[in-house]
């Protein structure tokens, strides 16, 4: 008989409930996708509307960047410190709040304000539900349920954009925001009933009323309730949350060379969303050709996502996202190279997405995988938060070298090498194996 929720989570079978969990954690990613971008669908409107230069909507579009990687390092934090379900709940309201604020914002600077806001709900929402969709997961599927519910921020991309571009036809840009802040306010009652505190989080940090919550939840799982909870192994007790627990011996090598790889992938990629409309218009094609294109590059990122979540079910999650940054560096070259003709722009960019988008989300389950549960949130988030650095700097770093007179070849080929970097440090990271089940509780385990 197992005694430790753990273990039998680990090893059982994913009960409807847990299915229900990870489907609320990709539909939640899907929403930040759609969040992060509407400033993206409304800025055009805001453009015309205040006559704001190009300088300034620079500005207002960066905000939530910014405001991202702050709420990716502090509320990851706060989530292995307090639980992950207030963290996911407490950034709804945020996100929801920002929404509001930007439709009623009057100048640059509130609005740059509201959406610095809104990212640090959006941040700290990608480290809290990446944490909840391992932990509501067994063993067996727990990477490719963490790396759909990464996909879900694509999806999200994809379904928000059309959705904006009907508000947009019939209504001003601030339709936008109101519609996010509703669709994100929608899921603050589904969250709290679909997704209870996970019970890897309760037994290792046991707040008030620890062991009746985890039984209520292994009997929405059907599940038999345990008596105690397990003691727990040394490290457990004496982990911190802290930011220097995850730079202690043992955890400083995974977390930097995981923060330098995801910087390094995710300056490639946003090379490559920011400078594809600009690069294609170059080419002699028209604005509106070239946004086809980045919708192509958006449709290959959701395929290659889904199918590396197939995949790591028989094959290694390391391997995987290693050939996917491999092949992603491979296709930014091949981009910069320039094509002949719309079909191969549109080819070559789905194809360039569907690989570097995988390596994205794959690396997210290795996140998982590199850090201890008690550190999960802490490290996911100090690892988005510093890393996404590379979503400004990509594009920055692109627009100097073309200024300076850097060939469009020779700047893919320099962009390119973000990827590649991850992929040869990748190597190096050391991953808890997949098919280690919990250690079992010793005799003599006490309650909360």
């Amino acid at each position: 008989m197992i005694n430790d929720p753990r273990q039998l989570l680990a090893k059982a079978p994913m009960s409807r409930f847990q299915v229900a969990a990870v489907i609320m954690c990709i539909l939640l990613t899907g929403l930040d996708g759609f969040d992060v971008l509407s400033i993206s669908f409304a800025a055009p409107g805001i453009a015309a509307e205040w006559g704001t230069d190009r300088a300034a909507l620079g500005i207002v579009l960066s905000m939530e960047l910014i405001g991202m990687a702050v709420g990716s390092v502090l509320v990851g934090a706060l989530a292995d410190r307090f639980g992950r379900r207030p963290a996911i709940l407490g950034c709804l309201v945020i996100m929801t709040t920002g929404m509001l604020l930007a439709a009623t914002a009057a100048s640059v600077l509130h609005l740059s304000a509201y959406r610095f806001f809104t990212g640090v709900g959006i941040g700290g929402m990608l480290a809290s539900v990446s944490a909840m969709a391992a932990e509501f997961s067994n063993l067996k599927r727990r990477s490719v349920s963490v790396i759909l519910m990464a996909a879900g921020y694509p999806v999200g991309v994809l379904v928000g954009g059309s959705v904006a571009s009907l508000l947009l036809a019939w209504f001003d840009w601030r339709s936008v925001f109101v519609f996010g802040a509703v669709a994100t306010a929608t899921f603050i009652p589904l969250t709290w009933y679909l997704l209870p505190e996970s019970i890897e989080y309760l037994i290792l940090r046991r707040p008030r009323g620890a062991l009746e919550r985890v039984n209520r939840t292994l009997a929405r799982m059907r599940h038999a309730p345990v008596t105690a909870l397990p003691d727990l192994a040394p490290r457990s007790k004496s982990a911190s949350s802290s930011m220097a627990a995850l730079f202690a011996p043992g955890l400083a090598r995974n977390t930097v060379l995981l923060t330098v790889a995801y910087f390094g992938h995710v300056m490639s990629l946003y090379f490559l969303l920011k400078w594809i409309p600009k690069i294609v218009v170059d080419m002699g094609f028209s604005p509106s050709l070239a946004g086809g294109v980045l919708v192509w590059c958006s449709v290959g990122s959701v395929i290659g996502s889904v199918l590396l979540g197939v995949l790591s079910l028989r094959y290694s999650v390391r391997a995987l996202v290693i050939i996917a940054l491999l092949f992603g560096a491979v296709m930014v070259i091949w981009f910069g190279r320039g094509q002949a003709n719309l079909a191969e722009l549109s080819l070559v960019a789905a194809t360039a997405g569907f690989f570097i988008n995988a390596g994205v989300v794959g690396l997210y389950a290795i996140f998982v995988q590199a850090f201890p549960a008690e550190l999960r949130a802490g490290g996911i988030g100090f690892v988005i938060g510093f890393g996404r650095g590379g979503s400004m700097v990509g594009p920055i770093l692109a627009g100097f070298l073309f200024a300076a007179g850097v060939s469009l070849p020779v700047v893919g080929l320099l962009m390119s090498l973000g990827s590649a970097l991850g992929a040869v440090l990748l190597l190096s990271v050391r991953l808890e194996s997949e098919a280690t089940a919990v250690p079992a509780a010793r005799p003599g385990a006490r309650g909360p």
